[in-house]
Formats: C-alpha cells, structure tokens, sequence
C-alpha cells in the first residue's frame, strides 16, 4: 500500500491555500455517503462539546469558526449562541457553506460566512466586537505547518481580545501515515473514496496534542481552562464504526493579560 499512498501523495498541490480551494471546488456531497472525510454527517460530536463550550464561552460575544468548511459545525453553533461566523481559507468552501446554511430554516440573522485565511496578517480585523469574540477550531491546526500555526495564534489573540475564549478540538493520531490510513479503513486492495480524495488532493496532516498545544500556545501566554481526550468523527465509510472515529485532543484557552512595560 505504501507505493500507491506515495503515488497518490504526490498528486496533492504544494500550496496549501490552493489545494483546499481545488478540493471544495470538486465536493459535489457532504454529509453520510458523501465526499468529505471528516463529515460524518451527524452532530455527535458536536453534542459532546456543547456543555463545555456552554461552561466557557461568554454567549454575549460573537462566535468564529475557522476553518468551516462546508458550515457543518457553524450551523451548530449557530443553534447555540447567538451570533456565528464561519471563516475559511476556501471561497468555494464558503460559497457551499452559505447554500446549505440557506437551506436550513432558522439561521437568518445568526449566522454569516467569509472567506479569510486566518494565517495572513491582520485576518482577524473586523469579526470581533470590542470585547473581543470566541472562537471554535476543529480539525485545523493539525495540517498547518509551525510557522502557520504561529501566525494563526497571533490571529487568534486578536480575535479573543480581553474577552474571548478559544475552543480547538485536533485529530491526534499516534502513528505513522500508514497506520493512520489503515485507521481510517485503507487496505492494500481499497481505499475509501472520501480517503483516497483527501490522500489525493490535500496537505498531509499530522497530529496535535497536549505537547504540540503547549509549543504554540503556551502557559505563560494562554491560560489553560479544561483539555482532555476527544473522538474526531468521520464520514462511516466502511461500516465499522472504530474505523469512523479518530483519537483527538481538546482543549479551551483564555489569552493572559500582557503586562504593560516599565
């Protein structure tokens, strides 16, 4: 299988921003059966977030989701506090994520869509309100590389402003890529169609963690609320459910007060 994942790997575009764009141009399904790998079409793992997003986040601030996607856990959000906005590197992402938002009764004036890449300078300007704004993160950091995931922190302090709380929940996988893959339902004689478009199309993940978590976003910087051990779900592609659920990591963090110079 190792030859055909390196064949496959190879196909991916080099720029990140590029490859996520090309990859939700082609997405013609989402939800159960569709085509998205970490869509499992069901708000599960949503639901197992909800309490401790409700004893954390301030519900009078706005929500940021980065990195929506397709809007799936924006539209959850959106049932929960009161003002949501969904932020993703891929305008086609964005464009599919305000279609089916329109679709979905309830969500006018809740909810809105833009497409940032909040790794850039300055992407945070204009979707906080002067407290600052919460933010939710799933499935984000683990694909960008260290200088991304700085930058992206930076954007994150200015979105949290002296109010805010992050929320980030990251697929933390201990394993080679191989293993991942067999995880997720790979075999020598078949890979998963939603598995082999991701291999095919997008950046190599890694895994995050509480030891990668306290590289970028450390203590004396971040206050360190609640973290512990989460399942990422994904699309139930093989009918097995151990191989539609992905060891994960979650964590909420306040930003500390920077002390004023002498």
């Amino acid at each position: 299988m190792i030859p055909k994942l390196a064949r496959l790997s190879r196909s991916a575009p080099k720029d990140r921003r590029l490859a996520w764009d090309k990859y939700w141009a082609g997405i013609r399904a989402t939800g159960p059966g569709g085509e998205v790998l970490w869509d499992s079409g069901r708000d599960h793992e949503f639901l197992g977030y909800r309490d401790v997003l409700l004893r954390h986040l301030d519900p009078e601030l706005p929500l940021v989701d980065v990195g929506c996607g397709h809007g799936s856990f924006t539209r959850a959000l959106a049932g929960t506090f009161p003002e949501v906005v969904g932020v993703d590197v891929s305008a086609h992402a964005v464009a599919r994520a305000r279609a089916e938002s329109e679709a979905q009764a309830g969500l006018a004036g809740r909810i809105r869509f833009e497409a940032r890449d909040m790794t850039a300078p300055g992407a945070a300007r204009g979707l906080a309100g002067e407290r600052g704004a919460n933010v939710f993160i799933r499935g984000v950091l683990h694909v960008l590389g260290p200088a991304d995931q700085a930058a992206l922190v930076k954007n994150l302090r200015v979105l949290a402003g002296s109010g805010g709380t992050v929320f980030l929940a990251e697929t933390n996988f201990q394993g080679n890529p191989l293993d991942y893959v067999s995880h997720l339902g790979a075999t020598a004689k078949d890979i998963p169609a939603p598995l082999e478009r991701a291999i095919r199309e997008l950046p190599m993940p890694g895994h995050f963690g509480p030891e990668e978590r306290s590289s970028i976003l450390p203590g004396e910087a971040w206050e360190l609320l609640e973290d512990g051990d989460v399942a990422i779900e994904t699309n139930p592609v093989t009918g097995v459910p151990a191989q539609s659920r992905i060891p994960g990591y979650y964590a909420v963090l306040r930003p500390r007060r920077q002390p004023f110079p002498a």
